[in-house]
């Protein structure tokens, strides 16, 4: 892609080589760990679900055994693998077993590994050729229909009760939503175990579970084929549960995953340790399942000022970029986010605005970046929000961001009315259909103002992330570099589920699911 902003190329190559260097240090130490998250996720990719009589997850139940026998640090597959080769039993069989306190794990007869592969093995296939299936599906299903070009408009619901959400994203999908997210009642991203069944009571969103994935899936499809067009099902990859409910998604066809350890480490206090593993598989699991998935360097601007730290967004959009490169994802899955979220009374900056979004799609060209709206100088004033949201509009199509999360006039004021989401749809759709190739007719004065402000901020950029490879990332975000918050590497929560692997450590997902969508 020729740069309009006439980005300095040398120092693109170097913020990128210096970002591989730092994943690339870091996934060193994830590859010497797993967590109990990770192999509560290998349990439910085994078929292990449901829950007990007081309500714990199977997977909990199995894991938690491994857990306090010291021995998780071989896998939660080596000790279901060695118990179907002594006792002939499903993974499901040995998990009700486990919990009604008839089956030890660590007491069963030691087979050898090669007998362990040979039992554990198929049903991982199993699972892996089930998903292979979600994702032909869903090529499908958007070769029929055919992929709308430009830009996804992303819409939100947030009821509380999975049925009521069903009604509101069906309406929005007939008012024109591409992408349909629910929202996660507020603090589940905390909870260490992920909630059963459908759900109908929640607080600024719903409950994610596999239910509800598979209901709100199947309302997405039904309006989808009145529709003639394929309606995406975004959800919450992130907090405790990380890779379990990218497993969730995969057997249920989510489309998009919101899925950034560096979210959960600054906003939700989660240890650094634990949530950049749990990050890894799940990511891995969302490369093979052709998830898109969306990263958090929006948040960033919530707390720390769009103007003077936009070079943060940028570095962490890097890192994220090379963070999902180790785990097997493509670019044209990686929905790095940024935000329209500059004060109106900044001068010219709608400028500055556009110079960021066009400098993030020429350094990340085959990615489909997530683009949100503005939301912190929300003041309430319905008619000039409106206003705000379409200029968040013209920078979107004028640039060519691909997931534009919609944003809402009353923003600040109420959870959006369907009436309200009505009202923003129509406002894209004009902005996007009379603008449509706007950005392919014009060009940016040379060292003008949004050529100079886009090398700027990658120079910053740039400059951060080689001190960020000096130190590595643990230390750089208990520095505070990103969204003026600081964390601890031992701080948080959750670093109590973190283990050292074994040498004869076992999970047969990795094997075969990394390298990309139904491989």
């Amino acid at each position: 892609m020729e740069s309009k902003l006439h980005l300095n190329t040398a120092l693109v190559d170097r913020a990128r080589e210096s970002a591989r260097r730092i994943a690339l240090d870091t996934q060193s130490f994830i590859d010497g760990h797993t967590t109990v998250a990770v192999e509560r996720a290998v349990c439910r990719l085994l078929g292990i679900d449901g829950v007990n009589s007081v309500e714990v997850p199977l997977p909990n139940v199995v894991v938690e055994h491994l857990y306090e026998k010291g021995v998780l640090s071989f896998g939660a597959a080596y000790f279901i693998g060695n118990a179907m080769a002594e006792t002939g039993r499903s993974p499901m069989r040995i998990a009700e077993a486990i919990d009604r306190g008839e089956l030890d794990l660590t007491a069963l007869k030691p087979h050898s590994i090669e007998e362990i592969r040979a039992h554990i093995e198929p049903v991982a296939k199993a699972a892996a050729d089930f998903i292979a299936g979600n994702v032909a599906k869903r090529e499908a299903l958007l070769s029929e229909y055919g992929d709308k070009e430009g830009p996804l408009i992303y819409v939100i619901v947030a009821t509380g009760n999975i049925y009521e959400d069903i009604t509101q994203a069906k309406a929005a999908a007939k008012q024109g939503a591409d992408v349909i997210a629910v929202i996660r009642t507020t603090g589940q991203s905390l909870l260490d175990y992920v909630p059963y069944g459908a759900t109908t009571e929640g607080f600024g969103g719903t409950y994610a579970t596999q239910e509800n994935f598979k209901l709100m899936r199947a309302a997405l499809d039904e309006v989808g084929a009145e529709q003639r067009r394929y309606i995406r099902l975004c959800n919450y990859c992130s907090g405790l549960c990380m890779p379990e409910i990218a497993a969730m998604g995969a057997l249920e066809r989510l489309d998009v995953m919101l899925n950034d350890a560096l979210y959960g480490i600054l906003f939700r206090d989660i240890n650094m340790q634990r949530t950049l593993i749990d990050q890894y598989f799940s990511r891995v699991i969302n490369s093979f399942a052709g998830v898109i998935i969306n990263t958090g360097e929006d948040n960033y601007l919530t707390t720390a000022d769009a103007v003077e730290e936009a070079h943060t967004v940028l570095a962490s959009q890097f890192l994220n970029e090379q963070f999902a490169l180790c785990a097997g994802l493509r670019e044209e899955q990686q929905g790095l986010g940024h935000a329209f979220e500059i004060d109106p009374q900044v001068e010219d900056g709608f400028l500055y605005e556009l110079a960021q979004a066009q400098m993030a799609r020429e350094i990340f060209p085959r990615a489909p970046l997530k683009y949100m709206p503005p939301t912190k100088f929300m003041t309430g004033n319905i008619f000039k929000g409106h206003v705000q949201d379409a200029l968040f509009n013209m920078v979107t199509v004028t640039t060519n961001q691909r997931i534009h999360l919609l944003g809402m006039l009353t923003e600040a004021i109420h959870t959006p009315f369907m009436s309200d989401r009505a009202l923003a749809i129509e406002n894209a759709q004009y902005i996007f259909t009379t603008m449509r190739h706007l950005g392919d007719e014009i060009s940016f004065k040379e060292g003008g103002i949004m050529e100079t402000r886009a090398n700027e901020v990658l120079k910053k950029a740039a400059e951060l992330l080689s001190q960020m490879e000096e130190i590595g990332l643990f230390a750089a975000l208990e520095r505070g570099v990103f969204a003026d918050i600081k964390r601890g590497r031992n701080g948080g929560k959750g670093l109590a589920g973190v283990v050292s692997k074994a040498a004869g450590y076992l999970n047969p997902f990795i094997e075969l699911m990394k390298g990309g969508a139904g491989k």
